[in-house]
């Protein structure tokens, strides 16, 4: 199972706004602390404000921070939903042509595959991923003591 590039800054700058939580974040400081291009990186926080994840704000003081609790996005949810095909081999398509298809135990395998990592997913939020929040930072040349302290996940 591989996610696209588009999931994956995604996921990335969900974890860049949980660690400089309260802060408005900008688009250059985020391409910049993962080496990532800004014009894909604009494409991806538009699509996470339009899913309610980030809010932005505009103007000479403007940038983007996130819309809920880090608690309250989950991994699984975010994957099923940044995703554009979960389909893992072509037999899970709706034109599935192939010619062994009715007596394949491969579909059965794969789709249990998929559902077992989707679970695995299920158990985590944005917030799992970013504790403590002081390796993180540095490692993303964020100056934590610009934020307040983020709680703690049990």
């Amino acid at each position: 199972m591989r996610l696209t590039t588009y999931t994956d800054y995604s996921l990335r700058t969900l974890m860049y706004l949980a660690v400089a939580p309260g802060g408005l974040a900008s688009i250059s400081e985020v391409a910049k602390a993962y080496g990532i291009s800004r014009n894909h990186l604009m494409k991806v926080v538009h699509q996470l404000g339009r899913a309610g994840d980030v809010e932005t704000a505009r103007g000479r003081r403007g940038g983007f921070r996130l819309a809920r609790p880090p608690a309250e996005l989950n991994l699984g949810v975010l994957v099923r939903r940044l995703e554009p095909d979960l389909e893992i081999a072509a037999c899970f398509g709706h034109s599935n042509s192939c010619v062994v298809a009715p007596a394949c135990l491969l579909q059965g395998a794969l789709n249990r595959a998929l559902q077992a990592f989707l679970s695995v997913l299920d158990g985590y939020t944005i917030a799992d991923l970013v504790v403590p929040h002081g390796p993180l930072a540095a490692l993303l040349g964020i100056d934590a003591t610009r934020y307040p302290a983020a709680p703690t996940v049990p």
